[in-house]
């Protein structure tokens, strides 16, 4: 229904997924995986250990190479291309400008023995930044809209706690204007009230800035809170997706109702 309504008002997905598979041998990591993403849409992921989920999320944003589908986005330039057929050298641009990914684990998308402003001020030299003092004084911006005091800019990233991190990698990840954000699990491993602060930001800055994001989680309250669709996934295969509160409110697929009821290990 939203699809076609969008289509109807003249506007194109930014992200379309075709036919998109992955396998390890005779394991399916996931198949037959087709959705569009439109501009200012978050899509949530869930399914329990092993669904395909994290697969399906590399696999979507160019860190695994999936066997077979296509991967189109709408760049500025040259509108939908497949994104598995770019050069790595236009893959590597695209990851410094119009996507990011925001790891599970904050280390994996810091440079640990990097300032906090050096972490932020990274991505923007990567695009062509130069002046030393204008990228300080947005990496201070930053680090204040995601909640990290300016003293702290000379602070490495091992000087933080495990929420700091979080939302130092989000800084560094969102400083460029990104219209598509990967994230895995990104409240994984943090205590709840740091979750709960954590999920605050994170859906302020996307409907801020307007943002496209693909979320994998193993919460259903991370999904409910930030994404407007849902797409289940079991052993490979996406079972079921929706609207998130009708998904969630009314499963209609039996897997989907066990992990809605918490029988199953997510």
């Amino acid at each position: 229904m939203k699809d076609m309504a969008m289509t109807e008002a003249g506007l194109s997905p930014l992200l379309r997924v075709e036919g998109l598979a992955k396998r390890y041998g005779a394991r399916i990591g996931c198949t037959e995986v087709s959705f569009d993403l439109w501009p200012g849409e978050v899509m949530g992921i869930v399914g329990e250990s092993g669904s395909g989920k994290t697969t399906l999320l590399n696999c979507l944003a160019g860190q695994l190479a999936p066997d077979a589908g296509r991967v189109l986005f709408d760049t500025r330039g040259r509108g939908m291309v497949d994104t598995l057929t770019m050069s790595e050298s236009e893959r590597r641009m695209l990851g410094r400008t119009d996507w990011a990914f925001v790891h599970q684990h904050a280390q994996d998308g810091l440079r640990m023995n990097v300032s906090a402003g050096g972490n932020v001020g990274e991505r923007l030299m990567a695009v062509g930044a130069q002046h030393y003092g204008d990228i300080r004084d947005k990496a201070i911006d930053w680090l204040d809209r995601v909640e990290i005091a300016e003293d702290r800019v000379d602070d490495r990233p091992s000087a933080f706690s495990g929420g700091m991190r979080q939302r130092l990698q989000i800084a560094r990840n969102l400083v460029t204007g990104p219209r598509l954000v990967f994230m895995d699990e990104p409240t994984g491993g943090l205590d709840v009230s740091v979750q709960a602060r954590l999920l605050d930001l994170l859906r302020g800055l996307v409907r801020e800035m307007g943002l496209s994001a693909i979320i994998v989680t193993h919460d259903l309250a991370v999904v409910r809170l930030l994404a407007d669709r849902l797409m289940v996934m079991k052993s490979g295969h996406v079972v079921e997706t929706g609207l998130t509160d009708q998904v969630l409110d009314d499963p209609q697929h039996a897997y989907t109702q066990l992990l809605v009821s918490s029988v199953l290990q997510v």
